[in-house]
């Protein structure tokens, strides 16, 4: 058993939320939903679902909308409250590949099922800012607040 795991036995649950999401393809879907609570909330910049159909669902547009979608999770740590993943998410052809780095506040329950993952991250410059006339807007407003 890792030091981590035995400091914290939620640190297992966490890994193998991690791993799951790493492993996310259409075919195991299901295996990350078995972590989750029946009635585990979800959101990130764009959303706030619940329950694992919404999950579900939430998963199965972003199948069906992004090529090749990929989650690789760079680190992970446990706070009194909750833990955190650190990840890059990644889609498209290999070499062409886009990019978003963010990270996760996981809630457990006592069993270790998922009650809340909360996804933060900078939806205007990892995503805005990078559409042809909105990104050239977003670009313009950011460098007048930096000042420069």
């Amino acid at each position: 058993m890792a030091a981590t795991t035995m400091l914290n036995p939620r640190a297992g649950a966490l890994a193998a939320w991690g791993d799951a999401w790493e492993a996310l393809r259409p075919g195991t879907v299901e295996a990350l939903l078995s972590l989750a609570a029946p009635d585990i909330r979800f959101s990130d910049p764009f959303q706030v679902v619940h329950g694992r159909d919404g999950l579900r669902r939430v998963i199965t547009h972003m199948f069906s909308r992004v090529p090749d979608p990929r989650f690789t999770v760079t680190d992970r740590a446990f706070g009194i409250e909750a833990g955190y993943l650190r990840w890059t998410f990644s889609w498209g052809p290999g070499g062409q590949a886009e990019t978003i780095i963010g990270m996760s506040e996981i809630h457990l329950r006592g069993d270790g099922l998922v009650t809340a993952h909360i996804d933060h991250w900078d939806s205007g410059s990892q995503v805005y800012a990078r559409l042809p006339v909105l990104g050239a807007v977003i670009r313009m407003v950011a460098r007048r607040v930096a000042g420069s």
